[in-house]
């Protein structure tokens, strides 16, 4: 049987925490029928599509993200998986024919050029997306202020472009996905019974030069951070259960108290990450990241702190 797995490489992915996050789940989550499960940030969707595979009482699924090229991705898939393959096929039987780096920077530049013009249908512009994204600096998804994608040429000589099994997989999955595009907030509309919510945002910078928060050209800055706090002092008045990631500021600062203290009435933990994304190799390596829930799980983890 095909599994389901990310489409796209994303800053900040979840895939090497699956096992961690699985731990933190609430207890009960497999003796529950019907759960509706909303992710407000899905960016490449790992949490996603682990859950809708690893937990049957999961009956419907919403995700959401701020980037429409990202949410028409997810659009396309569930809904053209054989026109977009078909697509991909083409585009990376080009990429693959060209027998030097020069000629593939030059493809790279030209079709980051038409991406950045937004004049494509859904098909071509996931094509460019997932086309730029596997054949970008590292895999990193990154525009500047303008919503330009500005990621330079990765090098790769014989990239995955056109991932059908993948595709074929993520399509059937998504089926019972609702998919939405805007601020993370409007997913409180979606609330239908036994919800529970994965909220993985972009990360608080660790220091001046981090840019995994440069996935839109609107900045999630502090104030959008005490913002989703009250979300979630919304969800957890609503009796909805919610599990939150963050970069942890505490370890890279050990004065640096502002998740610790925004989420203090909260049940709070850490878990290790490696962060392989950064263009920077000196700051790839095990770190420590902030995870906030308000129930209580058998682990340790996550334990209360108040």
């Amino acid at each position: 049987m095909r599994r389901g797995k990310p489409f796209v490489k994303w800053a900040g992915g979840k895939g090497q925490l699956i096992e961690q996050l699985e731990a933190l789940l609430p207890r009960d989550i497999d003796k529950r029928s019907d759960i509706t499960y909303i992710e407000p940030f899905v960016g490449g969707g790992a949490m996603l599509f682990h859950m809708l595979q690893a937990h049957h009482g999961i009956s419907r699924a919403v995700i959401n993200d701020i980037n429409p090229d990202l949410t028409t991705c997810y659009k396309t898939v569930k809904n053209r998986p054989a026109a977009l393959l078909s697509s991909l096929r083409r585009i990376q039987n080009e990429y693959l024919s060209l027998d030097t780096e020069e000629k593939r920077r030059g493809m790279f530049l030209e079709k980051r050029a038409v991406f950045n013009e937004k004049n494509l249908d859904d098909i071509d512009n996931t094509t460019l997306f997932i086309f730029l994204n596997r054949t970008c600096f590292n895999g990193l998804y990154r525009v500047n202020r303008s919503g330009k994608f500005n990621v330079p040429f990765g090098k790769y000589t014989h990239p995955l472009i056109c991932d059908a099994e993948t595709i074929r997989a993520d399509s059937e999955l998504l089926q019972r996905v609702e998919i939405m595009t805007g601020d993370f907030a409007q997913t409180l509309t979606k609330i239908n019974g036994d919800t529970f919510f994965y909220i993985d945002p972009p990360y608080r910078p660790l220091s001046d030069t981090s840019g995994f928060n440069d996935y839109t050209k609107e900045p999630f800055d502090d104030n959008e951070q005490r913002r989703l706090k009250l979300f979630c002092d919304t969800l957890n008045d609503l009796g909805v259960e919610f599990l939150l990631s963050n970069s942890d500021c505490l370890a890279k600062n050990g004065t640096d108290r502002f998740f610790d203290n925004l989420y203090k009435d909260y049940n709070i933990g850490r878990v290790k990450a490696s962060r392989n994304i950064s263009a920077n190799a000196a700051k790839r390596g095990k770190l420590t990241e902030i995870i906030v829930g308000n129930y209580k799980t058998s682990d340790t983890l996550l334990t209360a702190t108040r």
